[in-house]
This record gives C-alpha cells, structure tokens and sequence, in this order.
C-alpha cells in the first residue's frame, strides 16, 4: 500500500472517499461519524463511532483541545500594476499573520510581483511588499489591522477550500462547536466531530476537558512539486498556565494525555521541549521524535503524503499504521476535515 518517500508516505485513496459534504449534510449528527481505533502497543484496529469515545478513556485523563476559531480566509479581489487592472476575481489565501497589518498570503494567480496591489473590497487593500524565500507566499501589507481588518473579512470573505470540496459550505460548517478566539486558516478538524453533549457525557465519566489555542496556517500551496515541510509552517500558539498544571499534573499521576488532534500535539510538545507557554511553533514530530507529554491522538485520516503522517509515526510504527490504513480504505473511511475519526491510544 505505502511507498515512502523523503519525510512522506503515498498510497491510493480513491475519490470516493473524499468526504465533500459535512456529516449534518449526510443526515448524521456531528459526532455520530465513524472512528477507527488503534491500539499503540498491540497495533490492533477495531471499528466504532466516535460517540462512543468515552469508552477508549478512564476517569482522570486529559482531553485537550484546540480552541482557535476558524477565520474566511479566502478573498476575492481586482489585482492591480501601476494602478491598471489587469485581472478581476482572484483569490487571495491568507497564509499567516506577521505582526500588525502584514500577512503571507497566496494569490492563486502566478505572476504576482512587488509592488502590485490587489482591492478586495471598498474598505479593504492590500500591497505585495515582498516575497516568502522559496515559497509562492507572498508577503502583503493590508490597509486593515485588528477588529478592523477581521469585519473586513468577515463581510466578503470565505473558508478555505480545496477540490474534493465541491460545495462552498459556510464558514459555521467549518467551526468546532467549542471554537472561541478566531485566527485559523484552516479548521482544526479534529475536533469537528465533538458536540456539546458529547463534551459534557465525557466530563460526566471524570475525563477532564482543557483547552489551548493554535492558528493554524495554510497547509497546501497549491505546489505538489515543492510541498513545504512542518518545519515552514509557524503556527503560533498560547496555552495558559492552569491548563498547563492540569497536564503536568495529571500525567504525573499515570493518566493519559489525548491531544485533540494533530495542532494540539504540536503546542503541547513545543511548549513541553522549549519551556514556554506562548510563541510559535515549526516542530516537526515525525518517527524519530520521543513524544513527552501527549499519550494518545484524536484525529482525522490524512491525504497520501501529508506530513501529518510522518507525526501518526511517532505514536505508532509506520507498519502498523499504513496497515490501519490499508483497513480504513477497505472499511470506507471517509477523509479530510468532513470525514471520519482515527483514535490511536
């Protein structure tokens, strides 16, 4: 099924698999998608629902959960050189933030240079004032900052969508239901499938909930043939020190630690090798990588050689996992950020 190849895994996934609508547009509630579970020290696959999480958790472990709000990040604009327009509906892909009014961003257009000025809406412009070393990112400074600049967003903007997506479903559909402090490129998926009722049934049990933040940045480029590594993306993060405690404490006391998804992984492991509970994180957790507090993963099934995979790795042997995979296909999982659920515990 795999073949590996520099800090990635290919394998087949046919397209019907590609989960293009959410669950609530299939006629299934959120948390009632499937959830593939794989045991870390046995390898072992078994089949359930995700509603049935409680299960696979005992009283006194740790959910820890990725509470950044996801923004519409796409924008159309007009792009404009030497104040001519010379083209009209071109979408533009916030990247990440740099400090104030300066994003990265990518035009979907080739050909962008400096100096070049795209007019997304009456009250919003933005500048390319320069260019992201060995990346299609531009670096663009915006006539918007602050809760200035997200109204502006807010009134023409829309998610981030890629091709096995052929509805443009609204931005609420791409919202976890605990999603609070926006600033997401993407949504962080893996806790889509999560409701309100669910949160409270596992608090019930005696799991603990908390919560962190991460902004995710964009993760493709639309470049296949230079795919960047996790080791590019800056995603910043802030967890608070409450939580922290929480963690620390409960993994000291031989409980589990469940990172809710592959964001959280990265802010708790970043925050635990570097000693802080704010900043920006480019950790690359791959096969090699000794994982320090987070015990077992909630998350979605990733797309032939997403480095995502590379981090699966470090909870369980790639055998183990792209034979999970090789399952999934077989079982028809469905992918992507409107699909079903891998536990590895």
């Amino acid at each position: 099924m795999q073949t590996k190849t520099t800090a990635t895994y290919d394998f087949f996934l046919p397209d019907y698999l590609n989960a293009s609508h959410p669950p609530e547009r299939r006629g299934l509630r959120r948390d009632q998608v499937r959830m593939m579970v794989l045991d870390r020290e046995t390898g072992r696959v078994s089949h359930d629902h995700f509603i049935r999480l409680e299960n696979y958790l005992n009283p006194g472990d740790i959910l820890v959960l990725n509470n950044s709000r996801t923004i519409p990040a796409a924008l159309k604009a007009d792009w404009m050189r030497d104040g001519k327009v010379i083209g009209t509906d071109i979408e533009l892909r916030l990247a990440r933030k740099r400090a104030g009014a300066v994003w990265e961003v990518l035009a979907t257009q080739q050909n962008v240079k400096t100096g070049d000025c795209f007019k997304i809406s009456d009250k919003l412009e933005a500048e390319v004032i320069g260019e992201v070393l060995k990346s299609p990112l531009k670096i663009m400074q915006f006539t918007l900052q602050g809760e200035k600049f997200y109204d502006a967003i807010y009134s023409v903007g829309y998610p981030v969508r890629y091709e096995y997506i052929k509805v443009p479903w609204e931005l609420d559909y791409y919202q976890t239901v605990f999603a609070s402090q926006p600033g997401s490129i993407e949504m962080p998926s893996a806790g889509r499938a999560f409701t309100w009722e669910m949160l409270m049934k596992l608090q019930g049990k005696g799991i603990k909930l908390v919560y962190l933040q991460l902004h995710t940045g964009l993760g493709y480029l639309l470049d296949d043939l230079n795919p960047h590594s996790p080791e590019d993306l800056y995603e910043e993060y802030s967890i608070n020190q409450e939580a922290m405690d929480e963690i620390l404490k409960a993994k000291a006391g031989g409980r589990k630690i469940i990172a809710g998804g592959t964001t959280v992984v990265r802010a708790l492991e970043t925050a635990a090798a570097e000693s802080t509970l704010n900043g920006w994180t480019n950790l690359y957790v791959n096969s090699e990588y000794q994982l320090q507090l987070v015990d077992g993963i909630i998350t979605g099934f990733h797309e032939p050689k997403a480095s995502h995979l590379d981090m699966l790795t470090a909870f369980i042997n790639e055998n183990g996992l792209f034979e999970a995979y090789a399952a999934a296909i077989k079982n028809n999982y469905l992918w992507h950020e409107f699909g079903d659920i891998n536990l590895i515990i």
